[in-house]
């Protein structure tokens, strides 16, 4: 989005009317910010009421020009206006809610404010689309499903259909394998997200297309197609080369550096993916998430000299909570180098760092896992 949403000309009308943050997650100078509103994927699009101190408005996920444009225009008519609908008001709470981390609530909120909405609500496409996400976060796949194709065609030829099926069916495709209704619900939330994505009418970015890429193929591993995975994933890695050919910056071409890496490695083609990230190590110099990547796939190769120096470069240049991840990889680059030592030593630093992180960084959650990890290595 900051590569090709936020630079649209159409965005200068709100110059004046709102005052634009762009917030460091990984900042340790932000964590009482994120104490107070959790973000819990990026991107996250909050709105704050200075006034209130509160959340007028959230979005979890990429947003096009339109959807942005379209944020804004509700969420300055619910700073405005005094009185609300029940629809406006309740979607505002669920924001809230979802902004505090309280998933089941909001959901809840959520419903009530689609339930008390007239038939052509504005804000009805964002309340579904948070809705599967508080959904998600909660752990609740079944509902998430079945709430999705129930949703889908209320929002069809909307910009929301692509979301909707998508988070949907990646829910159907989480399910349990024994789950009575897991087939079901991934074929016909298949079906749904290949309409969107053969819909001339919605508009998506190249990167929220590749995201369907995604959901389309969770479906076809879901049902054990291994053939039509298999040509999805070429599609989709073709796709991405494409994309990033076309891309104007370096900026827009890096957009695609991690879906590409996935395709690449889904494609069994990893080596693919080198010249691309050295080529990202050059333009951003001080970014850690091209050597980090390119340790990933220099382990996939069995090349762990130039994985462990990619790592070490990625070392010097992650902070905040990303640090963990590459510290966890980096641990696991040692079990493949047969270091279970260094792998040991490696989780227990991730350990320590991960406890000293500020609250509003501190993933409980996280430690929970790396100790976990820990314990196997014993």
């Amino acid at each position: 989005m900051q590569a090709y949403v936020y630079t649209d000309k159409s965005l200068a009308r709100y110059a004046g009317r709102f005052v634009w943050l762009s917030l460091n997650t990984e900042n340790s100078a932000n964590a009482k910010f994120l104490e107070r509103y959790p973000i819990p994927a990026l991107p996250t699009i909050l709105v704050l009421d200075a006034k209130r101190d509160t959340v007028t408005s959230r979005y979890v996920g990429g947003a096009n020009v339109a959807q942005i444009r379209k944020l804004l225009d509700d969420a300055e008519k619910t700073y405005r206006v005094k009185g609300q609908s029940a629809a406006d008001s309740l979607l505002a709470k669920a924001d809230r809610l979802a902004a505090e981390g309280k998933n089941a609530e909001a959901a809840k909120a959520f419903e009530e404010a689609m339930a008390n909405a007239p038939l052509k609500w504005s804000g009805y496409g964002r309340a579904t689309e948070s809705l599967l996400f508080s959904l998600t976060m909660n752990g609740d796949h079944e509902r998430c499903a079945t709430r999705a194709l129930e949703i889908y065609p209320r929002v069809k030829g909307t910009p929301s259909a692509a979301n909707v099926s998508a988070i949907g069916l990646s829910c159907a495709a989480s399910l349990e394998e024994t789950h009575a209704k897991r087939l079901s619900l991934v074929g016909e939330l298949e079906k749904a997200a290949r309409e969107v994505f053969k819909d001339a009418r919605i508009l998506m970015s190249d990167d929220d297309r590749s995201g369907m890429y995604l959901a389309l193929i969770e479906a076809r591993d879901a049902v054990k197609d291994e053939e039509g995975g298999k040509k999805l994933k070429a599609e989709w890695a073709a796709f991405l080369e494409d994309a990033a050919a076309r891309a104007k910056t370096p900026e827009q071409r890096t957009v695609f550096d991690s879906h590409r890496v996935s395709a690449y490695l889904e494609v069994g083609t990893p080596e693919k993916a080198i010249p691309m990230l050295e080529q990202s190590e050059r333009d951003f110099p001080d970014d850690y998430n091209p050597p980090a990547r390119l340790a990933g796939i220099y382990k996939v190769l069995k090349q762990y000299d130039k994985a462990l120096a990619a790592s070490d470069r990625a070392m010097a240049r992650v902070y905040g909570p990303r640090k963990l991840i590459v510290m966890n990889a980096r641990a696991e680059l040692f079990v493949a180098m047969d270091d279970k030592k260094a792998a040991r030593e490696t989780l227990q630093q991730a350990i320590e760092y991960a406890k000293a992180l500020p609250a509003g960084q501190r993933s409980e959650r996280r430690i929970a896992m790396l100790e976990k990890r820990l314990g196997e290595l014993q």
